[in-house]
């Protein structure tokens, strides 16, 4: 899993609530087991007309937000199915932070297990930022990490809170088998102990 830190990205307003996980990757790209592939997809029906044809007015396809790396979004983001899908097909876009006032709890940890950070802001700092990111190209964002900052165009700084565990997780691009594998020595030690006490086994 890359490591998250220091992001600096254009941020797209997605002002809609409660954006559900079939409206970011629809349930007909879910056949797939391959995390890559899927950011073409990413918002399939909102992004492309019955034809295939890109819809214009859809932020994503808008000039100005084709390569954004930060989303920020309505109330109760990735509710619906536990898809995890849904973040693959984020990342595989582009797009590396969330920001919203509430996720659903599962999409939310999907994120933290697959590179992107969720932030958690009250309304007021999340209706700054929609209109930061309103600004089209010069909606630059900055999301410091480390520092738990948000820095907008402006130059205006939000703060935001993140588990510890969760940070560490992200600073040092540790999955579930990153975080197995930092303890292979101590698993290694065990299997050759046990295999000597019990060689029956």
């Amino acid at each position: 899993m890359d490591k998250f830190t220091t992001l600096t990205g254009i941020a797209a307003p997605m002002p809609l609530v409660n954006i559900d996980t079939d409206m970011i990757i629809p349930k007909q790209f879910l056949k797939t087991i391959q995390r890559s592939g899927l950011g073409k997809n990413l918002f399939d029906e909102m992004r492309y007309d019955t034809d295939g044809n890109e819809i214009p007015d859809f932020v994503l396809n808008q000039p100005a937000y084709r390569n954004a790396q930060i989303l920020v979004a309505g109330d109760n983001f990735g509710c619906g199915s536990s898809r995890e899908h849904a973040p693959w097909a984020l990342l595989d876009f582009g797009i590396r932070c969330v920001i919203s006032t509430s996720f659903a709890d599962i999409f939310f940890n999907n994120c933290f297990k697959n590179g992107i950070l969720p932030i958690v802001l009250p309304q007021e700092d999340v209706d700054k930022l929609m209109d930061d990111a309103s600004r089209g190209a010069n909606a630059t964002v900055t999301v410091d990490l480390e520092n738990q900052t948000i820095t907008g165009p402006d130059g205006g700084e939000i703060r935001f809170e993140v588990d510890a565990f969760r940070k560490h997780c992200l600073l040092n691009g540790l999955d579930d088998i990153g975080l197995t594998l930092e303890k292979a020595a101590a698993i290694d030690s065990f299997e050759a102990q046990a295999a000597q006490a019990r060689p029956w086994v």
